[in-house]
């Protein structure tokens, strides 16, 4: 589960790793369920590379020079909002700006109301402190703030709760929680993100409440070959849902980047993430998703594990 409390708990334990090294891992679980013993598949970084990033709860990331974006996730119901100071204070000595996704619902799921309640919860009002209270918090913070809200609207998988909602009532619901944010935090810049699904274009709630746009783009090697036949390549499988969004003219960002696979595989998307590409003038930068996927994918699939390092790198 993506905790505050576990990202604390990796901020505070980042300052006792020390350096190592690990070889890349072969072979390809095609469920997921185990992993090599020591393997090290952060993107790899050049002069010429985009900015990148990284949501970082184990700390792999804490002593790499590269990430200039740290993420984080917040329910905006159940959670403790004074660590919000430590993940700041952690950012900000290491030259970080941070992507602040906030997810309108609780982490526990038996917390959870209906997609219509919780819709219209948002547009009577009752949510408002909820994002007044993170927003507040975030306006205390020193390095340069993100708020990316209710991700992925588009991915009809039945992981999200709002995205069971109309595009339009989407719409609606995302306007109302940027301009309560707002008035807390004015200073922020506000992100849209879809997962980058056709008919997307639906859902994007207009250029004043959208500085830049996210997208979600992952790489699973098993998926590939039981879709595809084939591997797929970074290029190929970020482009369709880049071609969906640059119409909006809009600073473009991979909130969430993952990949796992065999060897070859990781190296290519490793090459490829943060590597200017003449395909994505607009991208300018990318975040790594550093943890295991949540959700069983579909058709047995397993959940990916898109962490760059099992045990944690010792960086």
């Amino acid at each position: 589960m993506k905790t505050l409390s576990k990202l604390t708990t990796a901020l505070l334990a980042a300052g006792a790793l020390c350096g190592g090294v690990y070889a890349a891992s072969n072979g390809l679980d095609a469920k997921a369920e185990t992993r090599p013993l020591f393997n090290d598949k952060r993107p790899i970084i050049t002069p010429q590379s985009l900015p990148g990033g990284a949501y970082d709860p184990n700390g792999d990331f804490s002593n790499d020079p590269n990430p200039k974006i740290e993420h984080l996730f917040l329910p905006w119901e159940d959670v403790d909002l004074s660590t919000l100071s430590t993940a700041d204070d952690y950012a900000r000595k290491r030259g970080r700006s941070l992507l602040i996704t906030i997810e309108p619902w609780s982490w526990a799921s038996n917390w959870r109301v209906t997609p219509t309640d919780l819709l219209d919860g948002i547009l009577a009002g009752r949510y408002d402190s909820n994002m007044t209270a993170i927003c507040s918090a975030a306006a205390k913070l020193n390095a340069p703030v993100t708020i990316r809200w209710a991700q992925e609207m588009d991915e009809k998988n039945g992981q999200f709760t709002w995205a069971y909602w109309k595009a339009e009532d989407y719409v609606k619901a995302y306007r109302h929680a940027v301009t309560v944010c707002r008035k807390s935090l004015p200073t922020a810049k506000y992100m849209w993100s879809p997962m980058g699904k056709d008919g997307l274009e639906a859902y994007y709630p207009g250029d004043s409440f959208v500085d830049v746009v996210g997208l979600s783009v992952f790489g699973y090697q098993p998926f590939d070959q039981h879709k595809l036949g084939r591997d797929s390549t970074f290029v190929e499988a970020t482009k369709p849902g880049y071609d969906r969004v640059k119409r909006f003219k809009k600073p473009i960002v991979i909130a969430e980047l993952g990949y796992q696979g065999d060897e070859a595989y990781v190296h290519a998307w490793a090459e490829d993430a943060n590597k200017p590409h003449s395909e994505f003038p607009d991208l300018k930068a990318v975040v790594y998703f550093n943890d295991r996927e949540v959700y069983p994918w579909p058709d047995g699939l397993g959940r990916p594990d898109w962490r760059v390092a099992t045990p944690p790198l010792l960086n």
